[in-house]
C-alpha cells in the first residue's frame, strides 16, 4: 500500500482525496518508482481542482512531475537505485503521476537526474524551471544576446516566470518582469529582474504596432498579453510562448510578423524529445544555485497539496510547490 491524490469522476461527481492506494491503481509500465518528491503546477491545479478538463481518464493519480529512485526496470535502461525524473508525457493526464509514494512508467519517458541537482531541487525546478529553460534556449538559438536589449518575462510570480527570470539573470540578461502582484517586486528583484511592470499595462486590448522595446519575451499568459508582448518586440525579435493563464486565446493582427518580422516560437514541454530535456537539464544544473531554489520553493507535504491547488488557482502562490512523499 501506499499513499497518493486520487482524482475520481462518476455520478457523484468530480472530487480529489488523498487515499490508501495498491499496485491496482498502477497503468502499465516497464519501470517502477518510489517517488521522493513531486510539485504542483498550474496544470495539476487545474486537474485537481477540476477547473479544466485536463484528466482524460478516471479514477488519476495527478503530478505530471516527479523524481524518485528505481525500483525495477523491465527494459534494462535503469537499474534498481537510479535516480530518475520525469516531466510531461501525458503523464498525470492519461497516465497516473506523480502525486503519490509510487509510480509505474515507461522508462523511454525517464532521464537520469542531472549531477549537481538533487531530488528536491529537481522539483524546486519542476516542469516550471524546464519549460523556462527551453524558453530561454529558444531566445539564444534566435540570436538574443545579453547586448540585444530588454527581454520581458510575463506572469512572473509564477514557476514559468521566476525560472525565467532567475536564469536570464545569471546569463547576463536585463529581464523586465510583468505581474499582477507589484507589491511583491521584491522577491522579483531578488531574482534579477531590473524592472517590474504592473501586467495591466499588457493584459487590456492594445494597439497593432505600439513602440518597439523587447529584443526577447517569455510568456506563460497568452490572450491580450500575449498579443501586446508581440506588438512591442523589436524588429527580428523572438517571443517565446509556453502558457495560457490568461486565456487560450490569441487576438492578433499580422502586422507584427509582416512588419516587423518578429518570430512567435511555441514552447511545447509535454512532448518534447528526450535530447532536448537532457540539454535543458544540463543547462540548469549548470546555471542555477542552491540560494535560488530557497528563493523559489517551498516544501509542503501530500495533505497540504489539495488545500495548496485551490491557492494557486486563485493566483495565491508564489513561485513553485515542492511535495515532500516521504
Amino acid at each position: 500500500m501506499f499513499k497518493g491524490i486520487l482524482i475520481e469522476k462518476d455520478e457523484q461527481g468530480y472530487r480529489a482525496a488523498v487515499k490508501e492506494l495498491d499496485d491496482s491503481f498502477l497503468m502499465d509500465g516497464d519501470t517502477v518508482i518510489s517517488v521522493s518528491y513531486s510539485t504542483v503546477n498550474y496544470k495539476d491545479a487545474l486537474a485537481i481542482t477540476g477547473k479544466s478538463p485536463v484528466v482524460r481518464k478516471f479514477p488519476m493519480i495527478p503530478g505530471i512531475d516527479l523524481v524518485g529512485k528505481v525500483e525495477s526496470c523491465q527494459s534494462g535502461k535503469f537499474k534498481a537505485g537510479d535516480e530518475v525524473l520525469l516531466n510531461g508525457f501525458g503523464v498525470g493526464e492519461v497516465h497516473c503521476g506523480g502525486l503519490a509514494q509510487k509510480a509505474k512508467l515507461n522508462s523511454d519517458w525517464l532521464i537520469p537526474l542531472p549531477k549537481g541537482i538533487s531530488a528536491k531541487q529537481a522539483m524546486a525546478i519542476g516542469t516550471a524551471g524546464y519549460t523556462a529553460m527551453l524558453c530561454v534556449m529558444a531566445l539564444e538559438k534566435h540570436g538574443v544576446t545579453p547586448e540585444s536589449g530588454e527581454i520581458l518575462v510575463t506572469g512572473a510570480n509564477g514557476g514559468v516566470g521566476s525560472y525565467a527570470i532567475a536564469i536570464l539573470a545569471k546569463l547576463g540578461y536585463c529581464v523586465v518582469a510583468s505581474t499582477g502582484r507589484v507589491e511583491e517586486s521584491s522577491y522579483l528583484k531578488t531574482l534579477g529582474a531590473s524592472e517590474v511592470i504592473d501586467r495591466n499595462l499588457l493584459s487590456e486590448p492594445g494597439r497593432p504596432l505600439a513602440k518597439e522595446r523587447w529584443a526577447g519575451v517569455i510568456d506563460s499568459v497568452g490572450s491580450h498579453t500575449l498579443v501586446n508582448a508581440c506588438a512591442s518586440t523589436q524588429y527580428g525579435g523572438i517571443v517565446a510562448a509556453c502558457g495560457l493563464a490568461q486565456g487560450m486565446d490569441l487576438p492578433a493582427t499580422v502586422a507584427p510578423f509582416i512588419l516587423r518580422g518578429i518570430t512567435l516560437a511555441g514552447i511545447d514541454s509535454v512532448m518534447r524529445p528526450i535530447a532536448d530535456r537532457e540539454e535543458a537539464w544540463q543547462r540548469l544544473a549548470s546555471i542555477l544555485d542552491s540560494d535560488t531554489f530557497e528563493q523559489v520553493s517551498k516544501e509542503i507535504s501530500l495533505s497540504q497539496v489539495i488545500d495548496t491547488a485551490a491557492q494557486l488557482i486563485e493566483g495565491n502562490v508564489q513561485g513553485r510547490i515542492v511535495v515532500n512523499l516521504d
